[in-house]
């Protein structure tokens, strides 16, 4: 794997700054990892399943689901959720040479597949296979990935301060749009009760994820049709496309340009989105995973998903697919049990009702009926219903390539140690020397 060296090489006297950063990331997982091995260590039966979930924010209602199985069938699951920054890859890696697998675990597409390809089960014959289209396939057309939800991003807004700022959401469709509406926004501040257009964190020890996945995912895919992999294709040979980098680039400084300060430059991910559920930014750089979460923020405003319109050209759309898959891996002794448990969390109505209701989720599912309840899920849903919907390529990117490369230039980008020009040139250098 190559590490943050590519990026460091180019501006050395970042390196200190940045390297501690990282530290910074390391400490903040180390703990809830370190607690969950305990919880597992103390299992002594060796019969429950065990599941490495990605989505923290869905930790709650799967553990209740999961506790209401073994009611129902005297089969035990321990779900062990990390996320938040987490590197999950470097947490499951440990785990296999350990000897401490879990029975399921979570992988994030086609980086992912490719390390842990060996490790999973074929599970084409299972019924929940032909009731979606959402599955992750191998090379020879096996499912071997469990989808359980659909989810979408761009850029969050509170609908009720637009609504005064006199900006209608659906016109939010070009960078013009964009630039338009934050200057308007900005010069209302004080006003509509807001400190700042956008809450954006762009730390790259813990958000790397948020910037050099998602935020980056609209330059590979955005305003493409569904499987359109011209840049994706690109960046698997090294190469950029320099001109719409440049387009991705003015963006993202416009974006940073009128985003929190301090949010933006040493912010977490419970930062960014606390500053925005307290109705003190318009808009948020997040997704419909954070429905969970507004109860506890207390939100009561209306809020939806607009497209990240980076280009000159309408993009009407948002990035909408699986986040990420569960596999079964096949060398552990509970394989027909995780089969089970996965057919009732796709197939029961209790599962769907965990997936939809409890997780806030679209289903992947086609038998599963139920709509979403929670605000930006049932937003998001117009978009895929519509067909204004991207596909995630990002997800086949080379694994850690944005927590060792990309996610770094973001943070430069923020603070203002390069310029536009120095961005793209930077993205062009680290993926070239990344897929080397």
């Amino acid at each position: 794997m190559k590490k943050k060296g590519i990026v460091m090489a180019m501006l050395g006297v970042m390196a200190l700054a940045l390297l501690s950063g990282c530290g910074e990331k390391k400490a903040s997982t180390q703990t809830g990892t370190e607690e969950a091995q305990t919880q597992t260590q103390a299992k002594s039966s060796g019969q429950a399943i065990r599941i490495v979930n990605g989505k923290i924010e869905i930790d709650e209602p799967l553990k209740a689901f999961a506790k209401k199985y073994q009611e129902k069938t005297g089969q035990e699951v321990i779900i062990e959720s990390l996320g938040g920054g987490a590197d999950i890859n470097g947490t499951l890696k440990g785990y296999l040479a350990a000897g401490n697998m879990p029975d399921l675990f979570v992988f994030g597409g086609e980086g992912d597949y490719k390390t842990w390809k060996d490790y999973m089960t074929d599970l084409s014959s299972e019924e929940w296979a032909s009731q979606t289209d959402f599955s992750f396939k191998d090379g020879d057309g096996k499912v071997v990935g469990f989808p359980y939800a659909v989810e979408g991003f761009g850029i969050t807004y509170n609908k009720d301060i637009l609504e005064k700022a006199g900006i209608d959401p659906a016109s939010l469709t070009s960078y013009d749009a964009y630039k338009k509406a934050f200057e308007t926004i900005d010069s209302k501040k004080e006003e509509l009760g807001i400190t700042a257009v956008c809450s954006v964190a762009a730390e790259s020890g813990q958000m790397y994820w948020s910037t050099g996945n998602h935020l980056f995912g609209y330059y590979l895919s955005g305003g493409l049709k569904r499987g359109d992999t011209t840049y994706i294709d690109m960046l698997k040979e090294g190469k950029i496309d320099s001109a719409r980098m440049g387009q991705f680039a003015d963006y993202m400084k416009l974006l940073f340009d009128y985003s929190n300060p301090s949010t933006l430059i040493s912010g977490t991910y419970d930062d960014q989105l606390a500053l925005w559920a307290q109705g003190k930014t318009a808009f948020v750089t997040q997704g419909n995973w954070i429905d969970p979460s507004l109860p506890g923020y207390q939100v009561t405003f209306d809020c939806g998903i607009a497209p990240l319109a980076f280009t000159k050209e309408e993009m009407k759309g948002i990035l909408a697919d699986c986040p990420s898959w569960w596999a079964v891996y096949n060398k552990g002794s509970q394989i027909d049990a995780c089969k089970a448990f996965l057919k009732e969390l796709a197939l029961s109505e209790d599962g769907q009702k965990c997936l939809v209701t409890d997780c806030g989720m679209i289903s992947p599912y086609t038998s599963n009926k139920l709509s979403p309840k929670t605000p930006l899920a049932m937003n998001l849903k117009t978009y895929v219903d519509s067909g204004n919907s991207y596909s995630w390529e990002w997800t086949k990117m080379p694994e850690g390539i944005a927590m060792n490369a990309t996610g770094d230039i973001f943070e430069l980008y923020a603070k203002g140690e390069i310029d536009r020009d120095g961005f793209v040139t930077m993205m062009s250098t680290a993926i070239a020397d990344y897929v080397k």
